[in-house]
């Protein structure tokens, strides 16, 4: 509803009130004012906007000033309810089910207002979870990664506010210690606690009130450190967040904290140093980066797609893949044909067989980075490629660049290349002709059920998150 039949309707309950007051009926008043009793009851309902002058004969009929008739609050606490209520039958949202609007009257129950205005409020509500559905999802991130491709993956801003608070904390060279990312929180307010009964559905809890960080005692499966989750929690409050509006805002805000907090574990003046000599060397490594700032290897393959292309003028590619091939993350911007949905989705979408990102699983050394070039229908890539393993499955970290930039990376001499065809079937998406034949309509097999398919995203004040669950958290510690 338009913000001008809003104050309509707040007007007219504000002259109702005031002529109930004074013990006028609409035709006695109407009189007073010179105008028919149906003609004052359309403005009282907000369906006629009055004239200054009529408004001004209706503030000295019931001896009110006529500011206060304007003001643009509810007289009482029931026509708050009856203007709110008025509101929520107007709302398209409403509109939308064919329901018939329910007339307000004098003597329509609190209760009964009360509980028409519950069932909106529910509404609404449930309206604005739709906005986590996985369709939802799966397009605001698609926007999301759009987005940081047309920057090189690098926030400025963000770079330099880690940058800050790491100086800030006394850290000079080297990992940044948990000490350190303590100070840090200190430094902003903030004790950081390790607590055994975190929610399930969060990674840290911030109370701002006693203004302490909750964090699990050790870190959880995944690559998410300890000071990791403690520098997003701080992110929050150093970017200025507030809850989000909307799906897209709330993926907006999460990569933003786990860019500083990347930032702040990797320095930006550090890392640039550390990979501008090993450039120099020919000797750029995911490995010797992850260890020289004492980080997961996902942490530092992520880190450097921050890095390489403003700094290093490298284009590059980063993937994420589960042991059965589908795609969880992913980044480009060297052109490496990432497989999409007819929305450009790519999370779920399984790589090519013959991508290192695959193969590697076929090898029996984990222990250290597989090497391969790969040639493509957008040219040929190399690609540096680590296993890993989690309660889920399996997965695989890759970082790679076009050709022409393999020879800064240690593990370009390798003598591994593949083909890939994709995203032509023929390539590993269909099997042999003759296998085909063999076993066309011979073979039953029984498919597993994901069950995240069929489960909508978690609601709450944040997406994924159980407010319940969280609030009794902090009830619970907020007397220790």
């Amino acid at each position: 509803m338009s913000t001008r039949a809003a104050d309509l309707i707040t007007l007219g309950l504000r002259i109702r009130h005031f002529r109930a007051e004074r013990g006028f009926t609409l035709d006695q008043l109407g009189e007073q004012v010179g105008m028919a009793g149906s003609q004052l009851s359309l403005i009282e309902n907000g369906r006629r906007s009055p004239k200054l002058s009529t408004l001004q004969d209706i503030a000295t009929a019931v001896d009110v000033e006529l500011t206060d008739l304007l003001k643009n609050e509810a007289p009482n606490t029931r026509a708050a309810l009856e203007i709110e209520l008025e509101r929520a039958q107007r709302n398209p949202l409403y509109g939308a089910l064919g329901l018939p609007r329910v007339k307000m009257t004098k003597g329509m129950p609190m209760a009964a207002l009360e509980s028409l205005l519950g069932l909106h409020r529910e509404l609404a509500r449930r309206a604005s979870e739709a906005i986590a559905t996985p369709e939802e999802a799966r397009r605001a991130n698609t926007e999301l990664r759009e987005r940081m491709r047309e920057q090189d993956n690098f926030m400025p801003d963000i770079e330099q506010l880690a940058e800050d608070r790491v100086r800030a904390s006394g850290h000079v060279s080297g990992a940044l210690t948990h000490r350190e990312v303590s100070v840090m929180a200190e430094q902003l307010g903030f004790n950081l606690i390790y607590v055994n009964d975190l929610p399930g559905s969060t990674r840290s809890v911030t109370d701002l009130v006693n203004h302490r960080i909750y964090l699990p005692p050790a870190s959880i499966p995944g690559g998410h450190g300890l000071r990791s989750m403690a520098l997003q929690a701080m992110g929050h409050r150093l970017l200025g967040h507030e809850r989000p509006g909307s799906y897209a805002e709330f993926l907006w805000q999460r990569l933003q904290i786990n860019y500083f907090a990347a930032a702040c574990l990797m320095p930006q003046a550090a890392s640039v140093a550390f990979l501008s000599h090993a450039k120099r060397e020919r000797e750029l490594s995911v490995e010797d980066f992850r260890d020289a700032f004492g980080v997961t290897h996902e942490a530092a393959a992520l880190r450097l797609t921050n890095l390489a292309t403003s700094h290093l003028d490298m284009p590059l590619h980063f993937l994420r893949v589960t042991g059965d091939g589908a795609l969880q993350k992913g980044y480009e911007n060297d052109d490496l044909p990432l497989p999409a949905d007819v929305t450009g989705s790519i999370e779920g979408q399984f790589v090519c067989k013959q991508w290192s990102a695959r193969s590697a699983f076929t090898h029996t050394n984990r222990t250290t980075e597989f090497y391969q070039y790969t040639d493509t229908p957008a040219g040929t890539f190399w690609c540096a490629t680590q296993t890993g393993a989690t309660d889920a499955g399996e997965f695989s970290i890759s970082v790679g660049v076009p050709f022409v930039q393999a020879k800064w990376f240690r593990g370009r001499e390798t003598t591994q290349r593949a083909v890939s065809r994709c995203p032509d079937e023929s390539c590993c998406r269909r099997p042999a002709s003759e296998v085909s034949s063999r076993w066309a309509g011979k073979a039953w097999p029984s498919a597993r059920l994901h069950a995240h398919v069929l489960s909508p995203l978690p609601s709450g004040t944040f997406p994924g998150v159980d407010d319940t669950e969280v609030y009794e958290f902090l009830e619970a510690h907020a007397a220790e």
